[in-house]
C-alpha cells in the first residue's frame, strides 16, 4: 500500500513539474517569437491610428476568402473582387488609397511587388491561414520595410509555434462551387530543442462572374531550434495559382442583360445559323459575334517565399532579430486577343495565298520570372522609461519580362515567336531608428528617423507599343532615390483609462514600373511626399472602448490618372502637385452583456484634388472617330477617384457557450471613377450584411470540432464594389462617358467544417 502511495505520488510530482517546465518553455517561446514583431509594429503609446487583429478573430473569417475580405470591417477599409466572391482577383484600399500605396509586410519581409507596388493575393493563397496576428496602420504610420505607406500599411506575422502537439484538418464548401481543403500539424516541442510545423491547403471557387473560377494550391512549411534564450526558424511558404482572367468590368446595360457576363476569352468570327451558312448584317456582309470562349484565357503563377529568422533575448532588456529572405517568382498570363494589328507585335505584314495579312486574331503569352532577396533586422530595448527599436534592410530585386505570339488565326503554319524582353533591377535599403520615451507620468514622447535608398533600372523591349515611333517601346530606365522620413508625436494617457496623442509624419514614395512605362514624350514621373498630421483619443475600460481620430494628409507630387493617354495608348499618370485627404475615423466596442458584444466604426472624410486638368482625348465626330488631339478641362477643386466620403460598419456578436452568431453590415458612399467629379462616372453606394454561425463543439478524444456557416450579402443586395470609366470628347460638341462595373455575388452560401485536435 505503501509503494502505491509513493509511486502515485512520485508520478503525480513528475507530471506537475513537466507540466511547468512545458509551461515555462511556452511563456520563453512566445516571448522570443514576439520579438520578430516588436519593430514594425505600433504599441499603445504609439500616437498612430492602428488596429490590431488576433488570430482568434481570423480563424472565425477564415473559410477561404482572401485577406482584403477578412479586414473589410476594419476602419476605413474597402475591400473589391473582380470575380464577385472575394476569391481570386482582390484587393484592398484604405482611405480611398489603392493597393499600390498600402505596405505589406510578412515577418517585416515586404510582401509588395517591387515593380507594380501591389500585392496579388492569389499569388500566396491561403496565407490567412497560416498568420498568426496582424496590425492594419493608417496612414504613414511607423517606419517599416518595402515600398512607402502612403494610406496604410499590414504587418502579417506567421503564427507561433506551439509547444504542444496540435493540428487541424479543414473543409469548405458553399456557392458556385467555393471549397477549400486543408490540413494542419505540429509537432510541438521534441527533445526539448525542436519544432516542426506544416500546412497543405487547396482553395478553388467556380466565381460568381462567369468562368472567373480560381484553383488556388498553397503549403506553409516551419522548422524551429529553441534554445533557452534563442531560436532560429525556417520557414517556406508559397503556392500555384491558376486563375481565369475578369478585370474587364460591364456597363450598366450589360448588367441589365446579364450581370455575371464575364467579356474576358471571347472569340470573335463569323456568326452562321443552324444550317452553317453565314448570317447577314443590314448591308449584306457576313456579321461576326461571340462564337465561343478561349479556355486558356488565364493568368498563372507560381511563388515560394524563404524566410530564416534568428531571435535572440540577451536579456530582460535587450533582443535581436534578424532575417534572411528569398521569393522565387514565376508566371505568366496567356490571353486570346481579336482583330490584333500585327506590327504592334513586331510582325511584318504576311502574304498568304496571294492575300496580304496585316490583322488576325491571335493568342499570346506574357511571361515574368523574379527573384526577390534580402536581409531585415533589428535590435530592441525595453525598460520602464523607454523603448527603443534600430533596424535596417537591404534588398534585391531581379525581374525578367517577356511575352511571346503562340498561333495567328490567319496564319495557323506561323513558327512561336518572342515580340518583347525586357529585365528590371531594384536595390532598396534602409536604415531606422525609433523610440517611446515616458517623460513623466503619462507623457510618452515618440520619434522615429528612417533613411530610404533606391536605385531602379529597367532596360530592354516593352510590349507597348509606340504609336510615335511605330515601333514596340524601348526602355532605359536608371533613377536613384533618397528619401528622409522622419516622424514625431506625443500621447498622454491621464485618469486611467483616457489616452490623447497628437503625431505629424514624412512619408515619400518611388513610381512604380507603369508610371515610367506609360508615359508622354519620355516626360517621367518624380516621387511623391506626404505630410501626415494624426491627432485622437482613446478610452478603454472593463466592458467599453471607444476612439476618435482626426488626420490631414497633405500630398505634393501625387501620382493620380489625368484621363490623358500615353505614347503606347495606356492610362496616364501624371504628379499632381497639391491634394489631400481628411477625415475622423470613429471606432467604439462595447460589451453590453457575457453573451453580447457591439462594436463599430464610421469615416467621414474629404479627398482633393486643388486646380485638376482634365484631359479628354478628342475626336472629329461619333460616326468617324478621327483623331484630333486632347481637350484640357480646367476644373478646380474636385474629388479624387476612389474615395467615398462615408464608410460604416456595425458588428453585432452573440456568443452563448459553443455557439457564435456575428452580425457584419458595411456602407460605403458612392465614390467618383475619375478625379473630374463626372456623374455620370460613378460607383454607387452600397450597404451589405454578412451573417456568420458558428458552433463549437469540445470533445474528449479530439479537442474541438467547429461548425460554421457564412451568409454572404444576406439581403440579396445587387452591388458593385469596383469600377472604371474614360471619356471621349468630339468637334462637334458632344461628349461621351463610358463606365464599366465590377458585379459582386448576390446573397450565397459558404459552410465549414474545421476539426482540431
Amino acid at each position: 500500500m505503501k509503494r502505491t502511495i509513493f509511486f502515485a505520488g512520485a508520478a503525480t510530482l513528475f507530471a506537475t513539474l513537466t507540466s511547468a517546465a512545458q509551461q515555462t518553455d511556452s511563456i520563453e517561446m512566445y516571448e522570443i517569437q514576439k520579438i520578430e514583431v516588436t519593430a514594425t509594429r505600433a504599441a499603445r503609446e504609439t500616437p498612430i491610428a492602428y488596429t490590431d487583429i488576433s488570430k482568434q478573430e481570423i480563424s472565425d473569417n477564415n473559410y477561404g476568402r482572401d485577406i482584403p475580405f477578412l479586414l473589410q470591417t476594419q476602419p476605413s477599409v474597402v475591400a473589391t473582387s473582380e470575380a464577385g466572391t472575394g476569391i481570386g482577383g482582390t484587393s484592398l484600399r484604405i482611405r480611398g488609397t489603392d493597393a499600390t500605396r498600402i505596405n505589406v509586410t510578412m515577418n517585416g519581409v515586404p510582401m509588395n511587388d517591387a515593380e507594380s507596388h501591389s500585392v496579388y493575393w492569389y499569388d500566396t493563397p491561403d496565407i490567412a491561414s497560416s498568420v498568426g496576428s496582424m496590425q492594419l496602420q493608417r496612414g504613414a504610420g511607423t517606419s517599416t520595410n518595402g515600398t512607402g505607406a502612403f494610406g496604410g500599411s499590414l504587418n502579417m506575422t506567421t503564427e507561433s509555434l506551439s509547444t504542444e502537439f496540435n493540428g487541424s484538418a479543414s473543409l469548405s464548401y458553399g456557392s458556385f462551387n467555393t471549397n477549400k481543403q486543408a490540413v494542419h500539424v505540429s509537432s510541438g516541442l521534441m527533445g526539448g530543442h525542436w519544432i516542426v510545423d506544416a500546412r497543405l491547403s487547396h482553395i478553388g471557387s467556380d466565381g460568381y462572374v462567369e468562368r472567373a473560377s480560381s484553383d488556388l494550391k498553397s503549403y506553409m512549411f516551419q522548422a524551429a531550434y529553441y534554445n533557452g534564450r534563442t531560436m532560429v526558424k525556417a520557414l517556406s511558404f508559397g503556392g500555384k495559382a491558376r486563375v481565369y482572367l475578369s478585370y474587364t468590368g460591364l456597363t450598366k446595360e450589360q448588367m441589365a442583360e446579364n450581370r455575371r457576363y464575364n467579356p474576358e476569352g471571347e472569340i470573335i468570327g463569323y456568326l452562321h445559323d443552324a444550317a452553317g451558312n453565314h448570317i447577314l448584317d443590314e448591308w449584306g456582309s457576313p456579321k461576326t459575334g461571340v462564337i465561343g470562349f478561349y479556355k486558356d484565357h488565364t493568368d498563372n503563377y507560381l511563388q515560394i517565399n524563404n524566410q530564416i529568422i534568428v531571435s535572440h533575448r540577451f536579456d530582460d532588456r535587450w533582443s535581436l532579430n534578424v532575417t534572411g529572405h528569398y521569393t522565387y517568382g514565376d508566371g505568366f498570363y496567356e490571353n486570346y486577343k481579336n482583330d490584333q494589328k500585327l506590327a504592334k507585335y513586331g510582325i511584318d505584314p504576311i502574304e498568304i495565298d496571294g492575300t496580304t495579312v496585316k490583322r488576325t486574331n491571335l493568342v499570346r503569352r506574357k511571361n515574368v520570372r523574379n527573384d526577390f532577396g534580402g536581409i531585415v533586422a533589428s535590435t530592441n530595448y525595453t525598460s520602464r522609461k523607454v523603448s527603443l527599436s534600430i533596424g535596417l534592410a537591404g534588398n534585391i530585386y531581379d525581374g525578367n519580362h517577356n511575352g511571346r505570339i503562340f498561333s495567328l488565326e490567319k496564319a495557323p503554319a506561323f513558327p512561336e515567336t518572342e515580340y518583347y524582353r525586357n529585365y528590371t533591377t531594384k536595390y532598396d535599403a534602409n536604415i531606422f531608428a525609433r523610440a517611446n520615451w515616458n517623460i513623466t507620468g503619462g507623457l510618452n514622447l515618440f520619434a522615429d528617423m528612417q533613411y530610404r535608398h533606391i536605385t531602379h533600372k529597367i532596360h530592354g523591349i516593352n510590349d507597348n507599343y509606340d504609336d510615335t515611333t511605330s515601333a514596340l517601346q524601348t526602355l532605359d530606365i536608371d533613377r536613384n532615390y533618397d528619401f528622409f522620413n522622419p516622424k514625431a508625436g506625443l500621447s498622454y494617457s491621464f485618469a486611467e483609462h483616457h489616452n490623447a496623442y497628437v503625431s505629424f509624419a514624412v512619408a515619400h514614395k518611388e513610381p512604380t514600373r507603369n508610371n515610367f512605362t506609360d508615359t508622354k514624350g519620355n516626360e517621367y514621373p518624380t516621387a511623391e511626399r506626404l505630410f501626415d498630421w494624426e491627432f485622437g483619443y482613446r478610452f478603454e475600460y472593463e466592458k467599453v472602448s471607444a476612439g476618435i481620430n482626426f488626420y490631414y494628409m497633405d500630398y505634393k507630387d501625387q501620382l493620380i490618372l489625368t484621363g490623358e493617354v500615353s505614347d503606347t495608348g495606356e492610362a496616364l499618370a501624371r504628379n499632381i502637385p497639391k491634394s489631400f485627404r481628411r477625415g475622423i475615423e470613429l471606432t467604439v466596442a462595447w460589451k453590453v452583456a457575457k453573451w453580447f458584444t457591439f462594436s463599430g466604426n464610421a469615416t467621414f472624410s474629404q479627398n482633393r484634388i486643388k486646380n485638376y486638368e482634365e484631359h479628354v482625348t478628342l475626336y472629329d465626330n461619333s460616326s468617324d472617330w478621327t483623331w484630333k488631339g486632347e481637350q484640357v478641362n480646367k476644373l478646380g477643386e474636385t474629388t479624387i477617384a476612389y474615395s467615398p466620403s462615408i464608410i460604416a460598419g456595425v458588428m453585432f456578436d452573440f456568443h452563448v457557450k459553443g455557439f457564435q452568431a456575428l452580425l457584419q453590415t458595411q456602407y460605403v458612399s458612392k465614390q467618383y471613377l475619375t478625379n473630374a467629379e463626372n456623374e455620370n462616372m460613378t460607383l454607387d453606394r452600397y450597404c451589405v450584411t454578412n451573417l456568420n454561425l458558428a458552433y463549437t463543439l469540445q470533445t474528449k478524444r479530439i479537442n474541438k470540432i467547429r461548425f460554421g456557416i457564412q451568409l454572404n450579402n444576406l439581403f440579396n443586395t445587387e452591388y458593385c464594389n469596383n469600377g472604371y470609366g474614360y471619356s471621349s470628347a468630339f468637334e462637334t460638341g458632344e461628349r461621351l462617358d463610358e463606365t464599366f462595373y465590377f458585379p459582386q455575388a448576390r446573397f450565397n452560401v459558404l459552410g465549414n467544417v474545421t476539426v482540431m485536435f
